[in-house]
């Protein structure tokens, strides 16, 4: 099965980062430490989050602050800032099956309402885990790991 690419998660881990940290020294060479990445894969991600409303960047001294609470920002958010999907739909079609042949003919119309709803039921999956959840699932884990 094909991978979302990683842009989702690196997204996230951004985000969870800034929020913990209180934005304190959330540079781009300071986060990629902490995803393990080149710092320019981080600018590009940020980006695409501070177009979507989601950060502010502080250019100069460097830093990155949440554009709003935590508890406003949602996985879908985080999931449409950076995925790059072709008007907006997850699954694409092949170009030109075969209108000869009885499946080829029908099988976009048949499959699409099915697919639509499976990406429904995952934007759905998506809006109701905020930041605020996945950063107290973090701050638990990181807490009983140093016990």
């Amino acid at each position: 099965m094909k991978k979302f690419s990683s842009r989702f998660t690196i997204g996230v881990h951004i985000l969870s980062l800034i929020d913990m940290e209180n934005g304190e020294n959330c540079t781009s060479e300071m986060i990629a430490g902490s995803i393990n990445i080149n710092p320019v894969i981080v600018r590009k991600v940020s980006g695409m989050l501070k177009k979507a409303g989601l950060i502010h960047i502080r250019l100069g001294v460097g830093g990155a602050a949440l554009a709003k609470p935590p508890q406003e920002i949602t996985l879908l958010d985080v999931y449409r800032a950076v995925e790059v999907a072709e008007e907006t739909e997850l699954f694409h079609f092949h170009e030109h099956p075969n209108p000869n042949c009885p499946v080829g003919n029908n099988i976009q119309s048949v499959l699409q309402l099915k697919l639509q709803q499976a990406q429904a039921a995952l934007e759905r999956e998506l809006a109701e885990v905020t930041l605020s959840e996945i950063d107290h699932d973090l701050a638990v884990k990181i807490s009983s790991s140093q016990s």
